[in-house]
């Protein structure tokens, strides 16, 4: 049988992959002419043919749990992999992502990113590039919506420990918008590397949010606990003993 779905695994990552291809450049006219709400739709559109086509060809099935974001907010997820990114952007109405600055260059995706107003961030200048990443928020172009960063600052695999980074607090303390913390267990599923895709019930659930001002120590502590604490009990669910 395990044989078996890693030829579902494969067969699914080479659609996923043919078929952004043709979205992405097909739908690139309305995407660039049609305004941000245009490439949000293609985008949201390609993240729920991937879960639609997950379930299909490797049996598993994908859910969002909790209240979903509607107004403007900062959403600070656990990252396990690819897939949470799909599950939460195919939930949110207005999303884009705090996202490392090289991605931007990568086809397709850059293109989108740029469209839908993703803040880009060179990871490797440290101090630098938190200030960059608040004078970007601060820029209309990417005013409204519903700005995710994953305040790990890189896909973390399951039972792993990362430390959680100081840049989610900034962006809280200026934006002063409300930050819904996000966990997953995808990672049980969809590991960082590999081939294989599991069956199984993969989930993204938005956690109660968190009313602007907490103090930056607070905050962090806050969003550490109640996202590990999330996680590990969708990870439990899925059957993941860390």
């Amino acid at each position: 049988m395990i044989v078996v779905q890693y030829i579902r695994s494969f067969v699914f990552i080479v659609q996923m992959y043919v078929v952004m291809a043709v979205m992405a450049v097909g739908l690139f006219p309305v995407a660039l002419l049609g305004g941000r709400g245009a490439a949000v739709w293609v985008c949201r559109s390609y993240c729920k043919w991937v879960r639609l086509s997950l379930r299909v060809l490797v049996g598993l099935r994908t859910e969002i749990r909790g209240p979903v974001p509607q107004g403007d907010a900062l959403i600070a997820s656990k990252h396990q992999s690819f897939l949470d990114i799909l599950l939460i952007y195919s939930a949110l109405p207005r999303g884009k992502f705090i996202m490392k600055k090289e991605l931007i260059w990568t086809p397709f995706v850059g293109w989108y990113a740029w469209l839908i107003g993703c803040i880009p961030v060179d990871r490797s200048k440290g101090g630098k590039a938190v200030k960059s990443m608040l004078r970007a928020a601060r820029n209309p172009r990417y005013a409204g919506g519903q700005l995710i960063i994953f305040p790990q600052g890189t896909r973390v695999a399951p039972g792993a420990r990362k430390e959680y980074k100081i840049g989610a607090a900034a962006l809280y303390r200026e934006l002063k918008l409300p930050c819904i913390p996000a966990a997953t267990n995808v990672g049980v599923f969809w590991a960082r590397h590999g081939i294989l895709r599991k069956p199984g019930l993969a989930v993204v659930e938005f956690l109660p949010a968190i009313a602007p001002g907490e103090d930056p120590h607070g905050f962090m502590t806050r969003i550490e606990t109640e996202i590990e604490a999330a996680s590990d009990r969708l990870m439990a669910e899925a059957g993941f003993r860390g």
